[in-house]
């Protein structure tokens, strides 16, 4: 486990330590608004002891609709990523966590295991038998598993606290941790533009802040050589290429909140 220079997320990156050196069976959600920074965080503090790491499929934006067959393809290719090789492609999610766990058998050498699952809530589609499948893998072969951290994550928050947070089912009391990452504080803000050399002041900073709500990843298009306007009137030209929709700096706040929520 490596420990790297991230803005914030102090207590959240102490949980992670906390799990890794437990010595027991981890099974950990993250969750929180989209673009917030889960995926940068896990990545940065496991970097060098993951062993599979995967990210479901997005529904959004797609002229058609993502289908089991697409997760389960997808799923088998980062098998394959990750080296295993001589294996047909899973039918079903039973037979994927499977792989699975015949991949991280072959491949432990008694350290530490991590496994990280992003995007989680993508990968149940409509009568997929996901759930059923990930309390088969966790359940059955996981828990038992004492050098293994499984790691989800997803932005679909309601789909975490109700499947898995919530969970009344097989899963029910089988997290053993949770971390909800929110957007950065004021502070952490300040931060975040000291560490890219942008100047501005605590004023400036507020109104960056209500604009975008102190999501990094949009904070993360601002340009050192440019003013406050400059930068907003930036974001904003990107937003309208990505996202097709004709905005102002004024009603970038808006489209922003629900494109995260």
């Amino acid at each position: 486990m490596i420990m790297c220079e991230i803005i914030g997320r102090k207590k959240e990156i102490a949980e992670l330590k906390r799990y890794y050196e437990s010595g027991r069976a981890e099974f950990v959600a993250v969750y929180g608004r989209r673009r917030v920074g889960k995926t940068f965080l896990i990545d940065e503090v496991f970097h060098d002891d993951m062993v599979f790491h995967h990210t479901g499929l997005s529904p959004y934006d797609r002229r058609r609709k993502v289908t089991l067959k697409d997760q389960l393809q997808n799923f088998y290719f980062s098998l394959l990523r990750h080296g295993m090789e001589d294996i047909a492609q899973p039918k079903s999610w039973m037979e994927a966590f499977f792989l699975l766990e015949r991949f991280l058998e072959t491949c432990d050498n008694g350290s530490r295991q991590v496994v990280f699952i992003d995007e989680l809530p993508w990968m149940d589609t409509a009568r997929s038998g996901f759930l059923t499948a990930l309390e088969a893998f966790w359940n059955g072969w996981g828990n038992m598993r004492h050098n293994l951290l499984l790691v989800v994550c997803g932005s679909a928050t309601s789909w975490m606290l109700d499947n898995l947070i919530g969970n009344k089912g097989g899963l029910y009391g089988r997290l053993t941790g949770e971390i909800k990452l929110s957007p950065f504080t004021l502070k952490e803000c300040e931060e975040f533009y000291q560490s890219r050399g942008i100047k501005m002041s605590r004023y400036n900073i507020t109104q960056a802040y209500m604009i975008m709500g102190g999501i990094p990843f949009y904070m993360n298009f601002f340009n050192p050589s440019y003013s406050l306007a400059q930068n907003i009137d930036a974001l904003s030209l990107t937003v309208r290429r990505s996202w097709g929709m004709s905005l102002t700096g004024s009603s970038i706040l808006c489209l922003i909140m629900q494109k995260t929520a």
